[in-house]
């Protein structure tokens, strides 16, 4: 007969004991979408959705989403904006190109924008696919805009 005491719970490879509460969050909020889409409640325009999660941002991360959304938004009008893990994204049809994950989302250091596999960024054996935003200068969005552009090809 086993041990009883082996079958608690374990902590992960990293150390930590499952899921973050900002991670279980996510998961939930996942979940309200994917049920969301199954019951027909999505909207055809996801942007008041989007706009509603940039509203509940903190301050700082607020500002840049703001500012990326409408970077984003300019440079390809054909994304739709939608919700993805609680975190404003903006997909082509069924696919998710890319998101932006406030700072404060995971309590990290920086906003990151990050792109899926759909969009094509691809440069020879290995290229970024993440990209940490601690400031908005012309530089940044200029790249911004560039690297969303890029990634409908």
């Amino acid at each position: 007969m086993a041990d009883k005491r082996s079958a608690k719970k374990r902590p992960s490879a990293a150390g930590a004991e499952g899921f973050s509460a900002e991670e279980k969050a996510a998961l939930k909020e996942r979940a309200r979408e994917v049920k969301a889409a199954r019951g027909g409640g999505v909207q055809a325009d996801g942007t008041a959705d989007v706009l509603a999660k940039i509203a509940e941002m903190e301050a700082t991360d607020r500002a840049m989403a703001e500012r990326v959304h409408a970077l984003i938004t300019g440079a390809a009008p054909s994304l739709e904006p939608r919700t993805w893990y609680g975190m404003p994204a903006y997909a082509r049809g069924k696919d998710v190109i890319c998101h932006f994950q406030p700072a404060r989302k995971f309590k990290t250091r920086y906003a990151t924008l990050g792109f899926s596999d759909k969009a094509r960024l691809d440069e020879g054996a290995m290229w970024p696919n993440a990209f940490a935003l601690k400031e908005l200068t012309p530089e940044v969005e200029a790249s911004i805009v560039e690297l969303v552009k890029r990634a409908l090809r």
